[in-house]
């Protein structure tokens, strides 16, 4: 029954739904026209309005974050994106994009690629312009890892004399997060600066788990002291400096410092969990006319996880730290874009792409391996109404030598109407992880083999896509194919093999499955007259292993999002009451089964006084209004973390000059 009535609002979801939730009320039409067709970027690597980009890609705006009081990345994506899942437990936080895990999603920032295992916790949500999302391959433009497709988080880069702006939400269960920018202009020279804290304490939704006898295979219910949600703290904190030379030339320099920490119950733990990750850069951009420009960019980005022992484990005393896992990627592209005419925009670059990895679990050591390319897309006006993208990279891999990933997309425009067709093939390189690691584990008496013969991960990626606009209502409909093949998971080699290994069974990442994923993804968004704006998202996955046909691993075939907002100003008050709901089906665990469908529903209100070159903006609302809770024994496969019914209330103040 619950089944039926979950169907039943996802299909009336369907006619209200939107791949991305801008959800801004607007004074007049035109305003939100502008907000539904902004500049974008991610889609073909230049400055391209939304409507006629060949590629469809969906925007996040920083309004939409603000309505729906949005501070973390996760709950922009979760919240205001129906294609998007996310799983957190003993393991961290894991992200399901179109059906597949997120080792197949790029995720930016400004471009750069974020690395590490805390890589979507150190976005400041706060200092966010824009999210864009392009669904589907894209390794022509962005070379690995962009096969379900790729993340491009947009900070806000506007400058002003002095802007200085903070923001501070609390909620229950500890859960406090602090907001700072401050952006500084003197002449030439422009700095950008944020800080972020986030932290809270853990809860159980449960406090029993499921034991299973070893002998007799009975299950029983036996307290336990393991949190769904473990207490932590981070911060992070970044610094870019622009400097422009001339109308020109602009140089640039940025660094950043993350570092978080968990706190767990040494009743079931010996050790708490410790990351930092610092990253720098510099780059160069020189304007040789309005459409013409070429750059220049070097990026490192370091990341440390280090066991914080509580209590004693084996060599190590409480109190003891352990260095367990470091990573380093380096990169440096050189990228020019060139306007040939009115009918063709051409982008070239090259990109070379270093990555180290050193872990004692793993019994590595300053392993690496390199990645270089070169690329070249075209855009082309063909017709008035028809446009085309057309793009090749040529990749040479240390391991893999030479692999070519094409891109062709076309838009065609009809009055009102974008129809849109496009394919791409991708790849994913093994990661230096998957090519050596060797574990052990006596407690399974497993042992996992290192595989450096490991083939790259490739995929052929198909989508058409038809859009209706109008200054005050818009309507999309996106269907696709994802087929990947080479997937790498892990083939058994024996289960006897206690006298050849020491353990009964042996193990070996291999290429040995192929995935099927086919989607539809329904858009909507609707400014309703009076203040009211209407909108919201559907997504229907299909996600299979094609050798099993079993569905992929924390898949889901229904998601659905949906908000309602009204605003009204009156002189110097605006007052914002948003309406928010996310409708998720059962998400697929290969171990523990099925985790069961819910609605989460927040209402928001945002309170705006502007006075001079102050504005104060006071927020309150309930997350949770129907107070959810999944609270199932202890698992790793919790349909969502939420504690219950919860009021927050927040505060963000603005100086602009």
């Amino acid at each position: 029954m619950k089944k039926r009535c979950l169907f039943v609002v996802l299909l009336a979801g369907c006619t209200v739904t939107a791949a991305f939730a801008q959800g801004a009320a607007k004074s007049d039409n035109t305003e939100l026209s502008q907000e539904l067709d902004p500049v974008v970027v991610t889609a073909t690597g230049t400055n391209k309005q939304m409507s006629r980009s060949p590629i469809p890609i969906s925007v996040i705006t920083a309004k939409a974050l603000k309505q729906a009081n949005i501070t973390s990345f996760e709950e922009a994506m979760s919240k205001l994106t129906p294609n998007f899942s996310f799983l957190t437990n003993g393991g961290g936080t894991t992200m399901s994009m179109n059906g597949l895990p997120d080792s197949y999603v790029l995720v930016l920032e400004n471009g750069k690629k974020l690395t590490g295992d805390d890589a979507y916790t150190r976005i400041n949500m706060a200092n966010v312009k824009r999210i864009e999302i392009l669904n589907g391959a894209a390794s022509a433009l962005y070379g690995s890892d962009a096969i379900a497709g790729v993340i491009n988080v947009i900070t806000d880069d506007e400058v002003d004399r002095i802007n200085i702006s903070t923001q501070t939400r609390y909620s229950s269960k500890g859960r406090f997060t602090q907001l700072v920018n401050a952006d500084l202009s003197v002449g030439k020279l422009n700095s950008f600066t944020s800080y972020q804290r986030q932290q809270a304490d853990g809860w159980q939704l449960s406090p029993l788990v499921e034991v299973k006898d070893k002998k007799t295979g009975a299950v029983s219910l036996v307290p336990t002291d393991k949190e769904a949600s473990t207490a932590f703290f981070s911060n992070s904190t970044s610094q870019r400096f622009t400097y422009d030379v001339n109308n020109r030339l602009s140089l640039y320099l940025r660094g950043s410092y993350y570092n978080s920490e968990t706190d767990r119950p040494v009743t079931e733990y010996a050790y708490n969990m410790l990351h930092q990750t610092y990253a720098y850069g510099a780059g160069a951009e020189y304007r040789i006319k309005p459409r013409t420009v070429l750059t220049a960019d070097f990026y490192s980005d370091n990341y440390t996880t280090n066991y914080g022992y509580i209590k004693k484990s084996g060599d190590f005393e409480a109190g003891s730290k352990e260095m367990r896992k470091r990573t380093r990627y380096d990169r440096a592209d050189l990228k020019g874009v060139f306007d040939l005419g009115k009918r063709h925009h051409l982008s070239v670059g090259m990109e070379y792409v270093k990555e180290y990895l050193t872990s004692t679990s793993e019994k590595l050591s300053d392993i690496a391996m390199y990645t270089s390319s070169v690329y070249a897309q075209d855009e082309i006006d063909l017709y008035s109404h028809l446009q085309a993208v057309v793009g090749m990279r040529y990749t040479y891999h240390e391991n893999y030598h030479s692999y070519a990933t094409p891109h062709v997309a076309l838009l065609y425009k009809l009055k009102r109407f974008n129809f849109r067709g496009s394919y791409a093939a991708g790849f994913r390189s093994p990661t230096l992880s998957q090519l050596y690691y060797t574990n052990t584990d006596t407690k399974k008496d497993l042992l996992t083999l290192a595989n450096p013969a490991l083939r790259p991960e490739k995929n052929d990626y198909f989508a058409l896509n038809a859009e209706y606009a109008h200054p005050s209502f818009t309507l999309t409909v996106t269907g696709f194919l994802n087929q990947v093949r080479h997937m790498i998971n892990y083939r058994t080699l024996t289960t006897d093999g206690k006298e050849e290994y020491g353990f009964t069974t042996v193990q070996q990442r291999s290429n040995i499955d192929r995935a099927r994923i086919r989607g539809v993804n329904f858009s909507f968004n609707s400014y309703l007259g009076g203040g009211f704006t209407f909108n919201g998202g559907y997504s229907y996955i299909d996600a299979r292993n094609a050798n099993t046909d079993a569905p992929i691993d924390k898949s889901l075939k229904h998601a659905a999002n949906v908000a309602g907002l009204w605003a009204h100003t009156w002189n110097n008050y605006r007052l914002q009451v948003n309406l928010n709901g996310r409708i998720q089906g059962e998400r697929y665990s290969q171990t523990w089964g099925y985790a069961p469908n819910f609605q989460l529903w927040n209402l928001n209100t945002t309170h705006t006084f502007t006075l001079n070159h102050f504005v104060l903006e006071p927020g309150a609302g309930i997350e949770n209004i129907f107070n959810y809770r999944d609270n199932r024994p202890w698992n790793s496969n919790y349909a969502t973390l939420t504690p219950g019914r919860a009021l927050y209330a927040s505060l963000v103040i603005r100086f602009n000059k």
